[in-house]
């Protein structure tokens, strides 16, 4: 596989190229006092691995975000198809069942 003369391979991606431009990040000192000591204490072999890591963080949560949000529409969909349930039917529903295994097991 070939890769322009201005990308790379991050570690642990053998085949995901990235562009060298990337490089020139600027961190806030916090941050970039935060990634010298992980690769210091050896969690990361450099600071490029940090921040990826940190952005494959992101990402995840990027997508578990979406994810929930769809799982919300899906759920309010099928509230205005088949109606939606108060609280106190929820809590009279749970009460019923609790009694209902509590006369099951006596």
């Amino acid at each position: 596989m070939s890769h322009s003369p201005n990308s790379a391979v991050l570690p642990r991606s053998p085949s995901t190229p990235y562009n060298r431009g990337m490089d020139d990040l600027t961190l806030p000192p916090e941050l970039e006092q935060f990634a010298k000591e992980a690769v210091a204490t050896g969690r990361f072999p450099d600071v490029s691995a940090v921040v990826a890591a940190g952005v494959s963080l992101l990402q995840r949560q990027e997508q578990e975000r979406t994810a929930f949000n769809a799982s919300l529409e899906a759920a309010e969909a099928a509230g205005e198809r088949e109606g939606f349930v108060t609280i106190d039917e929820v809590h009279r529903e749970i009460n019923d069942l609790i009694d209902e295994l509590d006369r099951a097991h006596t």
